[in-house]
Order: structure tokens, then sequence, then C-alpha cells
């Protein structure tokens, strides 16, 4: 594990927001991108501290306490991001949303952020969404993509029904499904020829930049 990763997964563990955002600071300068901030800092040290945790090296409390720290980094590092962009007014849409049982979010939040870091207009819903909830806040909002998380196997059981259900959808939004389980297998049997299939954090990136280039953002300076 990299030095920086290190120190990072231990400022997470100890609950030291002060801590960690000079972690950051420190890898900024050498790598701003926020794909890059998400990919190689964020989601190698939450790995990190999942594989601890599931070798009882920590406990249930320190894995909490470092995921609420790593989630106010992250907020954090998306107000810097945003604070000087001024959106156009007509901006397409993106919703975001773990399935139903599926509680692991930060890498939802991840990809949120960087929608909105490319100009989208996004909602965030979190952990453990019922397709019903879903499916009404859809047909009221009308998104034109609608990212689904999923990392655990015996959730995928939920991940068809999903995705049949939101292709389905009168204005036909694009659907996309993302989360450690794409990187790990090949999910293709569980959607459709339709879903887009996003393998991590570089994918996504190339995704936007092929996608957004309609999307205008002015930053003030």
């Amino acid at each position: 594990m990299h030095k920086m990763t290190t120190l990072f997964v231990h400022a997470l563990l100890s609950g030291d927001q002060f801590e960690a955002w000079k972690i950051v600071q420190m890898y900024q300068q050498h790598k701003n991108s926020s794909s890059d901030f998400y990919e190689d800092l964020i989601t190698q040290s939450m790995r990190e501290i999942g594989h601890l945790w599931e070798t009882n090296q920590i406990t249930v409390a320190e894995e909490h306490l470092a995921t609420s720290t790593c989630n106010f980094i992250l907020a954090y590092h998306h107000s810097k991001r945003t604070s000087n962009i001024r959106y156009m007014t007509e901006r397409p849409k993106a919703m975001f949303l773990c399935i139903e049982e599926e509680q692991h979010d930060i890498g939802l939040k991840l990809t949120s952020h960087l929608f909105e870091q490319s100009g989208w207009s996004t909602k965030l819903y979190g952990a453990n969404l019922p397709l019903d909830a879903l499916l009404d806040a859809a047909h009221e909002w009308k998104p034109d993509i609608i990212g689904l998380s999923v990392s655990i196997p015996y959730h995928l059981v939920n991940l068809k029904k999903y995705v049949s259900q939101l292709e389905n959808i009168e204005h036909q939004p694009t659907v996309l499904v993302g989360g450690r389980l794409v990187e790990q297998y090949d999910l293709s049997p569980h959607c459709s020829d339709k879903t887009l299939l996003i393998k991590g954090i570089k994918q996504l990136e190339e995704w936007l930049l092929n996608n957004s280039a309609g999307v205008k953002v002015n930053v003030q300076h």
C-alpha cells in the first residue's frame, strides 16, 4: 500500500478529519484530478479498511468511524470542486442509488460527484432504496441516467428486477450499473444489452468526457 494511502487509512480510522484533509491536500500537490483522488486515495483506502474489518483487525465501531470521516472528506472535497462553477440552466439529469438491501454507498457518492463536476444535475438517494420509491422518483423527475450500485453478490437477485423496470419507464432513461462486482464479474446476465456497465472510476471519467461534450459549465474566476 502506498505510504500516503497508509497515512490516510490511519487518519480515517482515528476519525481525524483535520489530518485526513491535510493528507488530501498533500496528495493534490501531485495529482489534482477528482478521478485520481477518488480511485487512488479514497477507493484504495476504503478497500483496505474493508479488508481490516473482514479479517477482524478493526472493530465495527472503527469501521463506522472511518466511513463517517471519509464521507466528510468527500463532501468537503466536492464542495471545493464545485464552489466556483456556475451551471447552465438546462442540464442533463442523473439520479444515483444503491439497490434494496445494499448499504455500501461511497462508490455511489464518487459517481454522483463526478457527474455533477462534469455539469450534470444530480440527485443522490444513497443506500437501500426500494424499487417502488425509485420508480415514483424517476417518473416525477425524468432523469437521463439512473445509476445503480451493487457490491454484495447475494444482492444480484434484485439487480435484474431493477434494470428491467427502469428500462421500461416511458421516457427510457439509460441505466448505469457500477460497484465492486462490476469489476470482478460479468454482470451482463443480470442486465440487458442496453444497460451501461461501468468498471471503475477511470472508465466512468472516459464515458463522461465522451458524453458531456454538449454540457456547458461556466467557471467563475
